[in-house]
């Protein structure tokens, strides 16, 4: 592996505004969302009204008989061109349309097409499914040893080597069991000092994309052309030719920018069904979800977390016991890579010899969860880092003065056995103190209103093993383009690209072109999920551009320039060639070193390429006789080791925080026997401008990450792991009660604090 580049103050390090800013706020910007063909037509899906049932009839008489619709598809049709059409990154478990039975409210039983998406909507709403309800389970605890099994037998996809032991396994619940195992935790626990023991939940919510998935399929001539609001194009495209049995080179997948993502877009989801109504036409035809729709087709993990700490006398953790229950719906999608990846983190931040984890990502019969920012890290921090201020305050240490005395530092060995590099838990730490004046006196409020402060921070593996790959071409005028598969959906990496290859190309960023994700133009990105883009695609970008320097470097000596000549790229081409032609091309690649964990111990000495670090302060002031919590300050620090582009990286923080503060304080998925109540934004609250604390700072610590691009590393996802139990942390500190459970909702304040003054409600 080449050498990392120094770091430089040339362009990285640049705030420069985003290469794509000016198409956004014109308008003239390229959302899938827009795209018309022609030719083509619409489809809208019937959706299953039960949680769980046999298919016993569907009737389409009515539907097919309303002006204007072309054709209605159910799962029968589509094995006309797709031989066995089911799909999923870790298992293939999911029908593009319901075969035999559903497994949740909200599956796709049925589409309709017609020119008219208002036709194709009121057709899709006259189709009639008789259905055999069958026993359903919600609960991702009660699931575990249920008698019912929402899938008779687990077929894992082969995508990931470590689910393949899984094949075969019946009558289960359980799509992955991850467990790791150092020291001797029970001999730890029978010497403790103390011991601490809670547990947590966290509730299942929805992305909110303002731009909903969306995808237009055209297959024709022996060839499929998708045009998809997708995260990983390259992974859309291995799957669809797949299904169709087709090489790649039939296959191409082109996205644009995105209006939003967070997870929800990775991997397949609407596109397989696109492709196989398009074959079915013989026309383009696009599927585009409502907001009410996203909320049937992939969600973020409830969650149950029983954590189990000992702790000896000088107030260090000697051992931690963490099982962690992911409810992952009705379909696996990528949810078993998050009980395993995130999983493996369950002891948090801390020097801990002696840790059990037991991480499950559980069948139900709700609608599929999957990868959501911080890809299950929010759910594990809310819980141990509210457990580390129980024990602080069990104990009478500060809480601050608590996570320092057991903080993991450069050079300890993490729960997995793999050694922290370049991990800045405590200058994230220290600043988080420092910037919410943690130790010094404050308004503590009065009468009914009080206040308090919290703290908390969390740390997260990247995802790994995964590729990038990205080429550099030179042209003939010394212009740059970079042809990489990394999807701009907001992050700005479309700038970040731009200034890591003018970096090594020694070019102005803003002279940089990079070319929208193309499966037949840019090469293979494994996706751009998980905060991998900025360390993965930009080594690869980093590669690609040293090695079409190298390249200039060899056409200038065969010209005859002599070294260190500061000669204008187009004289060199013309030197060449004899007038302004040719191109010079360099590609690059770049796989992170990996090692599986240990099947049996789950350790590893090389967990991943890189950590993140982040955490969040909070001061809330609560009306004790409502419940209700306002957030006057929330402080976002991270660790981004050099950040390519710093205004870009705090609005990132900024920005993670205010969603994660929505799933702190509003935002939940409100079942009851497996009805969704509220998938819409008048009852499915989100922040808006007047939930916003009144001061908001995102801010980076002064780090590098040494095997980084130019010093740098991902930042995404790290702005989300601590909102919720920073503000349930100033909660406690303002009026002495524990919340264990999201959302913080005036009725559960309100409920805690009455229970607390020996006055509980009742349930009625």
């Amino acid at each position: 592996m080449t050498e990392t580049p120094r770091i430089s103050a040339g362009q990285i390090g640049r705030s420069i505004p985003r290469v794509e800013a000016r198409a956004k706020v014109t308008g003239t910007a390229e959302y899938i969302h827009n795209l018309r063909l022609p030719g083509m037509l619409w489809a809208k899906i019937c959706r299953s009204t039960v949680p769980h049932g046999r298919i016993r009839h569907i009737d389409t008489s009515a539907a097919a008989a309303i002006t204007g619709v072309q054709r209605i598809v159910t799962a029968a049709d589509i094995r006309n061109v797709i031989a066995e059409p089911y799909y999923g990154p870790a298992f293939h478990d999911q029908p593009i349309l319901a075969e035999e039975k559903v497994r949740h409210v909200g599956e796709p039983v049925a589409a309709v097409l017609a020119a008219d998406p208002r036709i194709a909507e009121q057709a899709a709403q006259a189709i009639i499914v008789d259905y055999e309800p069958l026993p359903a389970v919600y609960d991702e605890v009660e699931a575990l040893t249920s008698s019912v099994f929402v899938h008779d037998q687990l077929k894992p996809a082969g995508t990931f080597a470590d689910l393949k032991h899984l094949a075969g396994r019946r009558d289960t619940n359980i799509a992955l069991d991850f467990h790791l195992r150092r020291g001797d935790v029970e001999k730890a626990f029978a010497a403790a000092e103390q011991v601490f023991e809670h547990t947590f939940r966290t509730q299942q919510t929805m992305h909110t994309p303002l731009e909903p998935h969306v995808a237009v399929a055209d297959v024709r001539d022996g060839a499929a052309v998708i045009h998809s609001s997708t995260q990983n194009p390259s992974f859309v495209r291995i799957e669809i030719a797949r299904l169709l049995g087709w090489p790649e080179n039939r296959v191409r997948v082109k996205t644009a920018f995105l209006g939003g993502g967070f997870g929800a877009k990775v991997y397949v989801k609407v596109e397989a069904l696109a492709v196989a109504l398009s074959m079915l036409a013989g026309r383009p035809v696009k599927i585009a979800l409502t907001m009410e729709e996203q909320f049937f087709t992939i969600s973020r993990h409830a969650s149950t977390f029983r954590i189990k700490s000992a702790v000896d006398k000088e107030g260090r953790i000697t051992a931690r016991h963490c099982e962690v229950f992911y409810n992952g719906g009705a379909y696996a999608d990528i949810g078993p890579r998050v009980a395993q990846k995130s999983g493996f983190t369950a002891a948090g931040p801390y020097d801990i010899p002696n840790v059990a984890i037991d991480s499950f990502e559980i069948y139900t019969n709700r609608p599929p969860a999957g990868a959501f920012r911080g890809f299950g890290m929010p759910q594990l921090v809310w819980a141990y880092e509210c457990h580390a201020d129980l024990i602080a305050r069990g104990l009478g240490i500060d809480a601050v003065e608590f996570r320092r005395k057991n903080l993991l530092r450069e050079g300890m060995p993490h729960a997995t056995g793999t050694i922290m590099r370049d991990a800045a838990t405590a200058a994230v730490l220290d600043r988080l103190a420092q910037r919410i004046g943690w130790g010094q006196p404050f308004n503590r409020g009065n009468g009914t209103l009080r206040r308090g402060r919290g703290i908390a921070f969390g740390l997260k593996a990247a995802i790994s093993p995964t590729t990038s790959v990205a080429t550099v071409a030179i042209a003939a005028d010394g212009s740059c383009t970079v042809y990489c598969g990394t999807v701009d959906m907001g992050q700005g990496s479309t700038t970040a690209m731009a200034q890591i290859a003018a970096e090594t190309l020694e070019l102005d960023a803003e002279a940089v072109r990079v070319v929208a994700p193309d499966t037949d133009v840019t090469p293979y990105d494994m996706g751009t999920l998980g905060s991998r883009s900025t360390f993965h695609m930009g080594h690869a970008v980093r590669l690609a551009a040293e090695e079409a320097k190298a390249k200039l470097a060899a056409l200038a000596a065969e010209t005859g320039v002599p070294p260190g000549t500061n000669l204008p790229l187009a004289e060199l081409f013309r030197r060449k060639y004899g007038m302004q032609a040719g191109t010079v091309v360099g590609s690059g690649s770049y796989l992170p070193s990996y090692v599986s964990p240990d099947h049996a111990t789950g350790m590893t000495p090389n967990a991943t390429p890189f950590w993140m670090v982040g955490g969040s302060a909070a001061e809330i002031e609560i009306d004790t006789e409502t419940g209700q919590v306002r957030v006057l300050r929330l402080v976002t620090v991270a660790d981004a080791g050099t950040p390519v582009n710093p205004r870009i990286v705090e609005t990132q923080l900024t920005g993670a925080a205010i969603q994660h503060l929505g799933m702190t304080l509003f935002e939940n998925m409100e079942f009851t026997d497996g009805q969704l109540r509220n998938p819409n934004f008048a009852e499915y609250k989100i922040p808006g401008i007047r939930d916003l604390p009144e001061q908001l700072t995102g801010e980076i610590v002064d780090a590098v990450q040494q095997s980084g691009p130019y010093g740098a590393k991902g930042v995404g996802e790290t702005g989300t792991f601590a909102v919720a139990p920073a503000i349930a942390n100033a909660i406690h500190d303002a009026v002495g009660v524990r919340l264990m459970e999201l959302p913080i909702t005036p009725e559960a304040v309100y409920r805690a604090l009455r229970t607390a003054a020996g006055d509980p409600l009742g349930d009625t």
